[in-house]
């Protein structure tokens, strides 16, 4: 798990095997599996509720890795509705986003993970994965 700093360009989407989970499910972490798109090898993602990734702004703040265009026509992310503003411009499902980078084990493609923790409602504590997208 690490931070991704030079431009990045995306290539293609992998598939993620779980990307919600609801309460103690991501507690005291969400452990999901995606399939490498270059080698097929199945690769598995822990993700520690406020202490693993990156806030997502740092991705696109000046475009220096990649832009909020970009990210929104990879569905990466999506604009954020005035009440949540406070959480950034670009969001996944208004709730606070952040983003990792991490290889394939197997033959070390990268890829960025794009999630977001909070509370959806009253009671209802969510981590939902957006994606895992491969990148050059």
């Amino acid at each position: 798990m690490y931070s991704i700093s030079e431009k990045i360009k995306i290539t293609e989407k992998a598939s993620v095997e779980k990307s919600t989970f609801i309460n103690d499910e991501a507690l005291p972490s969400a452990i999901t599996t995606f399939n490498c798109s270059h080698c097929n090898h199945k690769n598995t993602l822990e993700i520690a509720p406020y202490s693993s990734g990156f806030p997502i702004l740092q991705l696109y703040h000046e475009d220096k890795v990649i832009s909020k265009d970009e990210l929104l026509q990879h569905g990466i992310a999506n604009g954020t509705s005035q009440s949540m503003f406070h959480f950034g411009e670009l969001t996944v499902n208004n709730m606070p986003t952040l983003y990792f980078g991490t290889d394939c084990s197997s033959c070390h493609s990268k890829y960025l993970c794009v999630f977001s923790y909070g509370e959806k409602q009253p009671g209802l504590m969510m981590l939902t994965v957006s994606g895992i997208w491969k990148y050059e």
